[in-house]
Formats: C-alpha cells, sequence, structure tokens
C-alpha cells in the first residue's frame, strides 16, 4: 500500500540532497549569505550543557549587510531555525569555504544569534580552531529517515490499532461513531457549524476532519474541541507541520488555563512560549540542581587521564550514572504527570523523551500542509486523530517536480476526506472578509456553502465610496522581453513595471484613504507576490519611496506562502507573469490564489497583465468578478 509513498519520498530526499550539493559548488557565499542560507563571518561565544546534558555553543552572526542594500537595513532575514542540520566552514587564503565534517543541530534562532548543540566535545574544540569561520545550512536527513521509518512500521503494522486505523484512511473499512447524546453539550459562543463539529469529535472514534476554510475560526474550533476531550480524557497530544504552527496553537491552549507541554524548542521562542518548553520544565524541577552536579562529576571524572582510570574510577562513574538515570526518570515522570497537552511538531514526535508515551486523541493542526508520511510519524502516538486544515489552501512543499506530479504532495487529510467524507465537518461561517471579497473563493473553493458572518458583512474602509475587489491590468500587450526577467540567482522571476505599479497603488490608496486616518486607526496593508524575486524587489522600491517611509511599519510585504493563516486590513497581490505565450507557472496552482485573496479584510486589489492570465479559467472569472463589481 505504501511502497509507491516510499520510493517517491526516497526520490525527494535525493533531489533535495543533489540540488543542495548543486547550491553548495556553485553559490557563491554572498549569494548564500543573502538567500539566508548562511552566515559569515561568525562569532562563537559561550559553551555549555543545557538540561538535556547536550554541550552546545553560542553562533553571533558578525556579517554585514548584503552588497546593494544599505546597512542601516540591518542583517538578512535568515532560515535557521530550530531542528535544522548546520555545518561549519572556514576560508581559505582564495576565499574558498572549506568544510567541516562535523554536522550540528539548531536549538534556537533568532536575528544575529543562534545556539546549536554539538555531537562531543571534540567538535567544539576544532570549530575553535577555524580560521575566519562561517555557518551554513546543511542537507537535513532526519526528517526523511523519520517518515521513511513511519511509512515502514505502518505498513507493518498486523493486529493492532495502528494497522486498523491504516485500513479505515485507505481503505473501504467503515467509520465508527459513538452515540448522540439526548442532550448534547452546547457551546453559545461557537456558531452552527464549528458547535456540530466540536460535538462530532467528541463521537469520532477513528478520526474526523475538521476542514476550516479561511476566517472560519479552525482555530478557536480546535482549541474548544481540545477543551472538552480533556473534560473526558486525562492527556492529548497536538502536532503540525511547522513549529510556527505548533507555536500558536500551543499559546491559544495555554491562554484557557490548559498545562502545555512543549516539546522541541520554538523556532524565535519569546519568553511566554519558553516557559512551556520540556527543557525549561525538567530545568524547573526540584530534583534539577542535584541531577546537574552528579552530571557534572561524571565529566570531573572522565577528564582525569586514561592511565589513571582504575577499578574505583569505574565504580564511581557507574554509580553516578545510574543516580543520574534516576534522577532524569524521576524528572521526566513528574513533568509529564503535570501536563494535560504535549505538543510538537510532527517530526518531533519521534523525540526521545516521547518514547513509550501514549494518549486517546491526536489533533494535526494545519494536516493539509503536511505529508501523509509525515502524519505517520506521530499517529501511532494515539488511538484516534483529529485533522484540521483546509486542503484548498496552500499544500505540503514538494521541491522535486517528478514526486508532485506522482503525487507526494496529496495529504493524508485530502486522501481521507476522498474515501470518507462522511468524516468531513466544514466551518460555515468566516468573520474575515466582507462579503465581497469572500464571495468569490466560497464560489470557486467550497461550492459556494461559505456565508459572510453579520459583524463582517458590509464593513468597508471608505463605506460605499470603495470597490472591495480591483483589477489593475497593466499593459495592453504582453510584456516579454524587458520587462519579465530571470532574476539573479536564477531560481524566481521579477517584473519591474508591475511592482512599480504595485507600489503606486498603494501610495494612491493611501491618499484616498487620507495619511492621518491610516496612521490614527493603524491601517495595515500587504504586499504580497507567489515570486521571491518580486518580493525582494518590492522591499527595496518600499524602502526608496519617501512618502511611504511613515507607514513602513504597518506595510507587510512577503510572499503567498508566507501569509498562510495570517490577515491584513488591505491586500495587494502582485502576479508578475506576463508574455504572450499564456505561461503562468506555479500560479496555475489556485490554491496558492486562494490563499492570497483570502488574506484581506476590507479590500484586495490585484496587479497583473490579464492578457496572460485571462488564458486560464479561473483568472478569467476572477477578473470577470472584479469587473462586475467595479
Amino acid at each position: 500500500m505504501f511502497e509507491k509513498q516510499l520510493f517517491l519520498i526516497k526520490e525527494e530526499q535525493e533531489y533535495e540532497r543533489a540540488e543542495f550539493r548543486k547550491e553548495m559548488e556553485t553559490q557563491g557565499l554572498r549569494r548564500r549569505i543573502k538567500r539566508g542560507n548562511c552566515w559569515w563571518p561568525i562569532k562563537f561565544g559561550r559553551s555549555y550543557y543545557n538540561s538535556l546534558d547536550r554541550l552546545v555553543v553560542e553562533i553571533l552572526n558578525e556579517g554585514e549587510a548584503p552588497q546593494g542594500e544599505h546597512p542601516a537595513e540591518g542583517l538578512p532575514e535568515h532560515n535557521f531555525e530550530y531542528g535544522k542540520s548546520v555545518c561549519f566552514f572556514s576560508l581559505d587564503s582564495d576565499g574558498r569555504p572549506r568544510f567541516s565534517d562535523a554536522v550540528c543541530i539548531v536549538s534556537y534562532a533568532e536575528e544575529g544569534r543562534m545556539v546549536v548543540s554539538l555531537p562531543n566535545e571534540g567538535t567544539l574544540s576544532r570549530l575553535l580552531s577555524l580560521e575566519r569561520p562561517g555557518v551554513a545550512l546543511h542537507f537535513d536527513e532526519t526528517t526523511y529517515r523519520l517518515m521513511t521509518e513511519a511509512l515502514l512500521r505502518v505498513e507493518k503494522a498486523r493486529g493492532n490499532r495502528l494497522a486498523e486505523l491504516r485500513d479505515i484512511f485507505h481503505t473501504d473499512a467503515p467509520l465508527h461513531w459513538g452515540s448522540r447524546p439526548n442532550i448534547p453539550p452546547q457551546f453559545p459562543w461557537l456558531n452552527a457549524s464549528q458547535q456540530e463539529a466540536v460535538q462530532d469529535v467528541l463521537r469520532a472514534k477513528d478520526v474526523i476532519i475538521v476542514h476550516g476554510p479561511p476566517g472560519t475560526g479552525k482555530t478557536t474550533t480546535l482549541v474548544e474541541a481540545t477543551c472538552e476531550v480533556l473534560r473526558r480524557e486525562e492527556q492529548v497530544m497536538v502536532c503540525a507541520q511547522s513549529n510556527t504552527a505548533v507555536d500558536w496553537i500551543s499559546k491559544q491552549l495555554a491562554d484557557r488555563g490548559l498545562q502545555v507541554l512543549r516539546v522541541g524548542n520554538p523556532t524565535r521562542v519569546t519568553d511566554e512560549m519558553l516557559a512551556y518548553t520540556y527543557e525549561r520544565r525538567f530545568e524547573a524541577h526540584p530534583d534539577y540542581p542535584q541531577l546537574w552536579q552528579v552530571r557534572h562529576d561524571i565529566r570531573q571524572l572522565y577528564s582525569t587521564p586514561h592511565k589513571n582510570r582504575n577499578n574505583s574510577f569505574h565504580q564511581k562513574t557507574a554509580r553516578l550514572r545510574e543516580r543520574a538515570e534516576e534522577l532524569e526518570f524521576r524528572i521526566r515522570n513528574d513533568v509529564f504527570g503535570q501536563c494535560r497537552v504535549v505538543a510538537s511538531t510532527l517530526a518531533g514526535a519521534a523525540h526521545p523523551v516521547l518514547s513509550g508515551w501514549h494518549c486517546h486523541t491526536l489533533f494535526i493542526d494545519e494536516a493539509a500542509q503536511a505529508l501523509e508520511a509525515a502524519c505517520w510519524i506521530a499517529i501511532p502516538k494515539a488511538d484516534r486523530v483529529v485533522l484540521a486544515g483546509d486542503h484548498c489552501q496552500l499544500p505540503p512543499t514538494v521541491k522535486n517536480p517528478a514526486c508532485l506530479k506522482a503525487g507526494l504532495g496529496k495529504t493524508l487529510m485530502e486522501t481521507i476526506a476522498e474515501r470518507k467524507p462522511e468524516a468531513v465537518r466544514l466551518l460555515k461561517v468566516q468573520y474575515r472578509m466582507n462579503e465581497t471579497l469572500m464571495r468569490f473563493s466560497s464560489d470557486w473553493f467550497y461550492g459556494g456553502e461559505l456565508q459572510a458572518a453579520t459583524t463582517v458583512r458590509d464593513r468597508s474602509i471608505l463605506e460605499y465610496l470603495d470597490t472591495p475587489l480591483v483589477w489593475i491590468n497593466v499593459g495592453g500587450e504582453a510584456e516579454t522581453d524587458e520587462n519579465v526577467k530571470e532574476d539573479r540567482d536564477g531560481e524566481s522571476i521579477l517584473n519591474r513595471e508591475e511592482a512599480a505599479y504595485t507600489i503606486a497603488a498603494l501610495h494612491l490608496y493611501i491618499e484616498k484613504i487620507s495619511t492621518q486616518r491610516v496612521k490614527a486607526e493603524r491601517i495595515d496593508f500587504a504586499i504580497i507576490s507567489p515570486y521571491k524575486a518580486q518580493v525582494r524587489l518590492l522591499r527595496q522600491l518600499l524602502k526608496r519611496d519617501n512618502f511611504l517611509k511613515p507607514f513602513r511599519r504597518q506595510v507587510t510585504v512577503n510572499t503567498v506562502d508566507a501569509f498562510q493563516g495570517q490577515e491584513r486590513d488591505v491586500v495587494l497581490i502582485s502576479m508578475v507573469r506576463a508574455n504572450d505565450h499564456g505561461t503562468i507557472g506555479f500560479l496555475g496552482d489556485l490554491r496558492r490564489m486562494n490563499v492570497a485573496i483570502t488574506r484581506a479584510r476590507y479590500k484586495v486589489i490585484i496587479v497583473g497583465h490579464a492578457e496572460t492570465l485571462c488564458r486560464h479559467r479561473f483568472y478569467r472569472e476572477l477578473y470577470s468578478r472584479c469587473h462586475h463589481i467595479g
């Protein structure tokens, strides 16, 4: 059943490994720094043993702003985050990087500073001896290994709950439901579809999907369902594909007063979230100082020369190790015994501290962005699964086009929704957009079933003087050679004329609202583009625009993928593609456009070349809807 997935996972792994090698061999140091995959030069800060007895070292980025960018703009954005693998290098006399063979793991990362865990003390001494050192992202095989092991485990499962869930998800095996109580639990603060979803989460014995289109309160519903389940169960597990998504749902649950244990540090951890991590709870235990002293004594013993390690040495170390294991076991049991929610990424469910731990219910948030294989890492931890997300928005990341075409991107949530439509509960009332903005997305992606809540249905920034959905057609002829060019990194495209139009459109709309009102009401804006090169160009234009300078904190510029789950008052979308052939690249993935057009509360301005885009039925109907509204 899983042979194809195993093959595609291996192919994706090989493809990503080859791409990593190609990047390391062909890209210059400056380009890797600009793309956020490398820091140079760096300085090593303090080293110490963390609460899990792992040797870690602090890394400080002493690099400057990339060439062509003003130093005041600070360090470039980076892609280092918790759990990623990194390698270190030094520059030779010719400026070529020489890589160390040690692979380390990021424990914590923020702007300009991170902490990495080292394999051993010898690695630290080698790193400290590097001249003109730097650090770069390394190809990480860990997640691929975990997904492969998970698929093999579920494929071989026989006669247990894991085998039952596998067959229910992938065959015609029936779902099982509990009976409805005579008086089902009521949640007057939820709408009817949210109430039904929570009630059926309580009834589901195998799996249920909470399908949450943009702005429908998926997180609210999921939090309420978790709270209700915990009235009936001791503990639950909450997972998501990314650290960011786990942190968000964890914070919402913690705000409801639940004891959350966050396994794995959040990406850019706040003090508030740090308090919930396993490491912080472990360190806060009253027995931890005693454990720390025992570990210190063990390290002191091992610092003695080998020739002096007699029988007494071995007896002492054995006693100390036994005592350390006893204390670790006691602290770990206490930490887990005091929590109600264990939260981690899907890959984080394989963390050693969760070995042997089990609960009845597993919640997987943002399940539509997770590869099926990743979900199977966490599923053995529970007896039933609640999937939440929206498979009409961004799919999982699959880098190999052949694997994507072969179906690797098809999620477990999609499979279950197709095979077991009775398991899906669609949330139907959205609280973000006015009716006009919502309607096209509802009609195209959700069968016209969404409704705008009365509180947002008719809202507008400029009342009756405004049109909520606008398409600015840039150019009457297809602009191929002069305005649409490959970016210098060769992996993304940009459209200079369209970028200028987009900034001008923002400029004009702020004037139309009035600068005083935009400042006073803190009206916020998003400029979105599917292409990274266009995003970089738009950021540069925004920084150079004197009129927009007072509003920079109110304007966010980023890719579509980065805006998933976010919202702004006004959204401008730069489409980029303009050519004679109607080629639209991955704009053909309509789920990405569903994300883009559903981020706004009040107004969406699409800036794009209609003649190119409207050869596709989706964009043709969207363009027609914009003109009809206007």
